[in-house]
């Protein structure tokens, strides 16, 4: 197994998803959907814009999923406030209800990740993680080539 940095986050960016889907495989929801789900629970409401940003997504990937979401009666666009150039995304009583198993997923897939691990050793693990996610958002990819690896 190869220890470097990116081989261990992709590794285990797979497994969590493997697992994620695994646990949610009776719901049908499909790649994608279960972190629009998560980001919808809290920001029920969001332009599609702002969920393709926070959730990491090309904006053509996330009309994708988000038609299937609505197909599925998961969620529904509308426009707000006579805007009809940007559609916002709201979580129907079904969406809210596969909410809730999602968010109960990804707690016990989080008490899974950290278990042996102390209090003190995952708080060190969290801050430093978020250092690097701050680093890595800063860096376009413009700004990535050519650099050394």
């Amino acid at each position: 197994m190869d220890g470097t940095y990116h081989y261990m986050l992709m590794s285990n960016h797979l497994l969590l998803q493997k697992k994620l889907l695994t646990v949610l495989k009776d719901t049908g929801l499909t790649l994608g959907q279960p972190k629009v789900l998560d980001y919808l629970g809290e920001h029920n409401g969001a332009s599609q814009k702002d969920i393709a940003a926070c959730c990491h997504i090309e904006a053509g990937s996330l009309t994708s999923v988000l038609n299937r979401m609505e197909e599925s009666g998961l969620v529904q666009r509308r426009t707000l406030n006579g805007n009809r150039r940007s559609y916002f995304v709201f979580l129907t009583e079904e969406g809210e209800r596969l909410y809730k198993v999602v968010q109960e997923a990804f707690e016990d897939l989080e008490k899974e990740v950290f278990r042996g691990i102390s209090e003190q050793e995952k708080n060190q693990f969290m801050e430093t993680f978020l250092k690097i996610y701050k680093n890595m958002g800063e860096q376009s990819p413009d700004s990535m080539k050519g650099a050394d690896k």
